[in-house]
């Protein structure tokens, strides 16, 4: 089990290395001078050299990307030398020193990525540390209305089976596994947040923190949770709603099955004691796999919604170039992703040994 777990950390870092390099590259060959966006309009081309100089933007790109890497490693190398870009400047980042072999001092670190460009130079782990937590609650929220809608919708799929009831939520449920989420997202926003606004009492737009009207502090508005919550959690829930009804239909014919019914069992006892739980394998499979991508796919919901999360942080990024804040984002949620997944493997290894082989 020990090598089956080192082994997938070995891939992951594989494919983490992967995606910081590809990240690095297309980020880099961009249009646009770095210094140039950090600084503004009225930059001289003094103050261009010196931020060039101490953000090694000077470098070759090869050099550039090495320094890139050393930020990212929690085992890195600085210098002695003030002049370099490596040089262990005080508050930079918390360092523990490890050894120092002539000019290049060894030390351990939490993973450095760097500064925006346009908020005043504040660390983008900063920006993420106060954005994630409410994607994170966001992707929760969507995946606990996937899991039991989509279970509830599946079991009624098979109690009126080839019914009208039956034909309508698998229609649904193929609607909503098609349509875009940020398609859907302006279209729950303008029917429940404007239209219906006077009978539902939500807004179109909101984050989960809002400032009170004296702007003394911020309260947590839950009911700006609902529609993204909803919006995001529409695709997994079609997904999860289908493989329950297909599960349930073949737990269903199994010869145990055929023996509780014999016994004289009703279909609701014999779907509540015996099927139910047989048939939810798929299922958690699936949700373990949304809940990664959701990470990622809250993009366009939470701009559309104006919920102040990861996914809505990187939009504004891009509006503005301010290019650490894209390249910190990316990484945080691939790490995510990949750690997420590697727990899912880990898991079903642990549970089924014939997979680990």
């Amino acid at each position: 089990m020990v090598g089956y777990v080192l082994q997938k950390l070995g891939y992951a870092l594989l494919t983490l290395f992967g995606v910081v390099t590809v990240i690095f590259l297309l980020f880099t060959i961009l249009p646009g001078d770095p210094a140039r966006m950090m600084l503004g309009q009225n930059e001289t081309e003094e103050q261009v050299a010196i931020v060039k100089q101490k953000y090694g933007f000077d470098k070759p790109l090869g050099t550039q990307y090495l320094y890139y890497l050393n930020d990212l490693s929690p085992l890195s190398f600085h210098s002695d030398n003030e002049r370099d870009y490596t040089f262990l400047s005080e508050g930079k980042y918390e360092a523990l020193r490890l050894f120092q072999t002539g000019d290049i001092i060894t030390v351990v670190k939490l993973p450095y990525l760097r500064e925006s460009f346009q908020k005043n130079g504040k660390e983008v782990s900063a920006v993420i540390a106060e954005t994630l937590p409410n994607t994170a609650i966001l992707a929760v929220s969507a995946i606990i209305i996937a899991m039991f809608i989509g279970i509830l919708l599946g079991i009624v799929s098979v109690l009126f089976k080839d019914g009208w009831i039956d034909k309508t939520i698998q229609f649904v449920s193929t609607l909503g596994m098609s349509v875009p989420s940020f398609f859907s997202a302006i279209v729950f926003a303008w029917i429940f947040g404007y239209l219906l606004h006077e009978y539902t009492g939500l807004n179109m737009t909101g984050s989960l923190y809002e400032v009170d009207d004296f702007g003394e502090g911020k309260y947590i508005q839950w009911k700006n949770l609902i529609l993204p919550a909803i919006v995001l959690g529409i695709r997994p829930l079609a997904v999860v709603s289908q493989l329950m009804r297909n599960s349930l239909l073949e737990v269903l014919s199994q010869d145990y099955i055929r023996t509780a019914r014999a016994k004289g069992l009703s279909f609701f006892a014999i779907i509540k004691r015996h099927a139910l739980k047989n048939s939810l394998n798929p299922v958690v499979t699936a949700i373990s796999g949304w809940f990664a991508s959701m990470l990622a796919g809250a993009v366009f919901v939470e701009y559309i919604f104006g919920w102040n999360g990861l996914g809505k942080e990187i939009v504004d990024a891009l509006n503005t170039l301010d290019l650490p804040v894209i390249m910190g984002a990316v990484i945080v949620i691939a790490t995510l992703f990949i750690l997420i997944n590697i727990l899912v493997d880990v898991i079903y290894g642990w549970l089924d040994p014939k997979i680990r082989t």
